[in-house]
């Protein structure tokens, strides 16, 4: 225990930081085992003390306020809450340990608490700012705020929001995602954000679990309120955020079994062109189509977007066509070039793919990007657009191009199928088919599967035959086809990605690996 004269120094100290918690409202001070005492306010932090605080030292700094019911509580540590007027300024202070057993105070304003339920000590806040950095990973340095964040607490009814309608603190958190270079961020209640980064999901060191509370007024304050009518009325709901000057971010909120919870993606401001993406001249041959439809298909999170947005800048940048894209919601934000841009968001400009689809036609459009092709009356739609004399791009969540062609087809009754086929062996143009692997030395990397509709593909849509559409891919690579196992070789053999990462992605394993072996390259893991 701390001795007597720095007791009564530290508590004089205290009485003095309570003075400044009523001059900036809503201001909270924070008292962590191992850390600088800190005054924590809505957009910034200020340290108060020189030296890190022990768990005995702040145990006796409670103690002597506390009154005498709560002396043994504050003697372990918490969880204890009680009121306390120092130097005449009402507060609420609370005690308990966090989930690494670390001893966490808090002294809030009385005000700021006023609204707020009143907790038992048994039901003492759960969340507290963390500042203790994270056990670090061992492959790589743990992640780290980019700026002072500071997370309220579950108490603090109040959720600060900028001048862009954003709340202080995920705008805090988005800006930590794009300067950490990661794709998407996490929130989730008794979790603290979490990142992925090249493909691997990594917890923030530096911030504290989220709150149920927390997190939802955090959420509720960023979306519009469409968005917010959609949420409590169905639980989850899509919508963009912009952060100008730095990037665009697609949201997706939604609930489960602990609360609220987020994942925002990261959408560069920036248009990525086909020629950075290294498209091949027969995927770029693709855009300058005047009719028939293009498919570019992954599993989440495999950069389809991106892709779509390289080939539909090149459109913009070469043609001289109407572009009319419907999103759900608009991702990237395509200025119009030689070409006229029409963006519409579903729930925003339209009430649904197909609504939107189905009046693409009366618009006068040249090119028509369907963000996905969710239901079977949007993929009727299209093909049928793309039969009239329209360029159709779209999206579906297949892992293969040949898989692909019999999705569409699967999503039809069984006396409809004919005719699809039929009409998809007219309309369908190509496939690009993609997966994300990790590249050496950090990023990712895109393997394309290219299937290109010629004369052979055709008649085997037209016949049913699709299983035979793998034999076709591997006779015409020299007319642009790629296999997967194709692009994938081609990553390993540019010495890009590791062959064991690239074996993970493989869809056929046992035919990639003897592509390997016949190379004379070995995998450190045997194949199933």
């Amino acid at each position: 225990m701390a001795g007597p004269c720095l007791l009564q120094a530290a508590m004089a100290s205290l009485d003095k930081f309570l003075m400044a918690l009523g001059t900036a409202p809503p201001t909270i001070l924070v008292l962590y085992e191992g850390v600088v005492a800190e005054l924590r306010f809505d957009g910034g932090t200020r340290p108060i003390t020189k030296q890190p605080l022990s768990a005995e030292q702040i145990v006796s700094l409670l103690r002597e306020i506390a009154p005498a019911e709560m002396q043994a509580a504050v003697l372990q540590g918490g969880p204890a809450r009680f009121p306390y007027a120092g130097n005449g300024i009402p507060v609420d202070c609370s005690i308990q340990r966090d989930a690494e057993g670390r001893v966490v105070a808090q002294i809030h304003p009385a005000e700021i608490v006023a609204s707020a339920p009143t907790a038992s000590p048994a039901s003492a806040p759960t969340v507290f700012p963390a500042a203790a950095p994270a056990v670090a990973n061992a492959a790589e340095p743990p992640l780290s705020l980019n700026a002072a964040l500071v997370l309220p607490t579950p108490r603090q009814p109040a959720v600060a929001v900028a001048e862009n309608g954003l709340s202080s603190v995920l705008e805090a958190l988005l800006r930590t995602l794009a300067a950490q270079k990661g794709s998407d961020l996490h929130l989730r209640v008794g979790e603290p954000p979490i990142i992925r980064r090249d493909g691997e999901l990594v917890r923030v060191s530096g911030a504290a679990p989220l709150g149920a509370d927390q997190l939802e007024q955090m959420l509720l304050a960023s979306m519009p309120a469409m968005n917010r009518e959609e949420f409590r009325d169905r639980n989850d709901t899509d919508f963009a955020i912009d952060i100008e000057g730095l990037a665009r971010f697609r949201g997706n909120v939604l609930r489960d079994r602990c609360g609220a919870a987020a994942v925002f993606r990261l959408i560069p401001s920036t248009i990525i062109t086909a020629e950075q993406l290294g498209l091949s001249a027969e995927e770029k041959a693709l855009c300058s189509l005047s009719k028939g439809l293009v498919l570019v298909t992954g599993p989440t999170g495999s950069g389809k977007s991106t892709t779509l947005c390289g080939m539909i800048d090149l459109v913009n940048r070469t043609r001289t066509d109407h572009i009319i894209t419907i999103e759900d919601p608009i991702e990237f934000v395509h200025a119009s070039k030689k070409c006229n841009m029409t963006q519409r968001q579903v729930g925003v400009h339209t009430s649904s793919f197909k609504s939107a689809l189905r009046a693409a036609l009366r618009e006068d459009p040249d090119v028509i990007l369907v963000g996905e092709l969710r239901d079977l009356e949007t993929v009727a739609i299209a093909i049928e657009t793309a039969e009239t004399g329209h360029l159709v791009f779209g999206t579906l969540h297949t892992t293969t191009a040949p898989s692909t062609v019999d999705r569409l087809i699967d999503q039809f009754p069984s006396d409809r199928q004919a005719q699809v086929r039929t009409m998809l062996s007219e309309s369908l143009k190509g496939v690009i088919s993609q997966t994300l692997v990790k590249k050496k030395g950090g990023g990712r990397a895109a393997a394309r599967e290219v299937l290109l509709a010629n004369t052979a593909v055709s008649n085997l849509i037209r016949e049913g035959k699709t299983f035979q559409i793998p034999t076709v891919m591997q006779t015409s690579k020299k007319l642009g086809m790629v296999t997967m196992t194709d692009a994938l070789i081609r990553l390993v053999e540019q010495d890009l990605v590791d062959p064991n990462d690239a074996w993970i992605k493989a869809v056929d394993k046992a035919g990639f690996q003897l592509a390997l072996q016949s190379r004379g390259i070995v995998l450190d893991r045997v194949a199933a």
